[in-house]
């Protein structure tokens, strides 16, 4: 069997598909032949192996409403159709510029499976939604299967709850990093502890951008006394307008973008994992899963038809408070600090749910099962 996956972009550029697309290659691996097709991350046509895949990518000249435009794209697919022949694609959506040239040569390669990898719903962009509303619905009518990422999603979702016979939920899955943190890590944990003593840390992490709520956090941090810290990593277009939020708030430090190893040893170091995403957008949660292999407690907001509310359970692994409602997340945090034995019950049950919902044993089997029956 030959598997082409069609991604946004692909490792070593970063982000919640390219990990997926990443995590899938790396499930099939040894029981078929794969490459991977892609825009590029840097200027220019490329191909090169990536951990044993052949990865072909297609120079990006502008990106408009979050989606890459590439004047070699079709001419590139097409090549790789021809000279690949794959019996099954997976592709990862949204993407309606690639789609544009993957319908054309799915009506030329009727015995073509897809497999249509369902991240999230065009939601920012209303207007492009509706001018891709055909496209999107010829590709539901052509997959064979579609893999969403909860059953939240699903029932959100009005097109993918048109086509409920067709979907299964496959989540999200966290490395093994987080599940068992090395020495290294608990390491350096530790000295994280250590630099701020007596303090309950909050952590948040993720792109500083409207949809992932940073503001929100910011706010309630506000309402909290002296006792906490609250940590915000990552960066993006709204860095400095929550800098200047939180300029008369000691309380708030910015830790930027951090490694890998870093990240982890926040999330074991912190006390409770603040996520504040707002929006669909946010149609999962990875970071929301690894704090929970860290046996962290979350606390979240309401996001109707979002799967961030099946990988954190209220009144289970965490709090869910009402969205947009800052002062009750502030009480959400403080219930939690003020009460250790609740805080290790939540968490003990995230660590739980984490194991037996987002390793990533279970999403390769369910990956492998997935193109067994495609």
């Amino acid at each position: 069997m030959k598997i082409l996956q069609i991604s946004n972009y692909y490792p070593p550029h970063i982000g919640g598909i390219e990990q997926v697309a990443s995590d899938i290659a790396s499930a099939l691996a040894g029981t078929c032949e794969q490459k991977v097709f892609c825009f590029n991350h840097e200027k220019g046509d490329a191909a090169g192996d990536v951990n044993g895949v052949e990865v072909i990518r297609a120079g990006c000249f502008a990106k408009v409403a979050s989606q890459s435009l590439s004047f070699s794209y079709g001419r590139l697919l097409k090549k790789t159709f021809r000279a690949f022949a794959p019996d099954v694609v997976i592709f990862h959506y949204p993407n309606p510029f690639g789609a544009f040239f993957l319908k054309k040569l799915l009506k030329k390669y009727p015995a073509c499976r897809l497999i249509l990898w369902w991240h999230l719903d065009i939601t920012r962009q209303k207007v492009l939604g509706k001018f891709f509303e055909g496209q999107t619905r010829w590709l539901l009518r052509r997959a064979a299967r579609i893999a969403a990422t909860s059953p939240n999603y699903i029932a959100g979702s009005a097109h993918l709850s048109s086509v409920r016979e067709k979907c299964t939920v496959i989540p999200c899955c966290v490395g093994e990093a987080h599940l068992a943190p090395g020495r290294a890590v608990c390491e350096r944990a530790e000295q994280i502890r250590s630099a701020h003593p007596g303090k309950i840390i909050l952590l948040a992490v993720g792109r500083h951008v409207p949809y992932k709520g940073m503001e929100y956090l910011v706010r309630a941090s506000k309402l909290l006394d002296g006792r906490f810290l609250v940590a915000v990593g990552g960066s993006g277009p709204l860095t400095q307008q929550l800098k200047e939020l939180a300029a008369d708030d000691g309380k708030v430090c910015f830790l930027g973008r951090v490694s890998d190893e870093e990240l982890a040893a926040w999330l074991e170091a912190c006390d409770i994992f603040c996520f504040p995403s707002v929006t669909k957008n946010e149609a999962f949660g990875i970071a929301l899963a690894e704090a929970m292999a860290h046996a962290k407690p979350a606390v979240t907001f309401t996001i109707p038809g979002s799967g961030v509310n099946f990988v954190s359970l209220d009144g289970v692994t965490g709090i869910e408070c009402p969205n947009g409602d800052v002062a009750a997340y502030a009480r959400a945090v403080r219930t939690l600090a003020d009460d250790g034995a609740l805080r290790h019950r939540y968490g003990e049950a995230a660590l739980l749910r984490a194991r037996e919902n987002f390793t990533y044993e279970r999403f390769a089997q369910a990956v492998r099962a997935l193109t067994a029956e495609v």
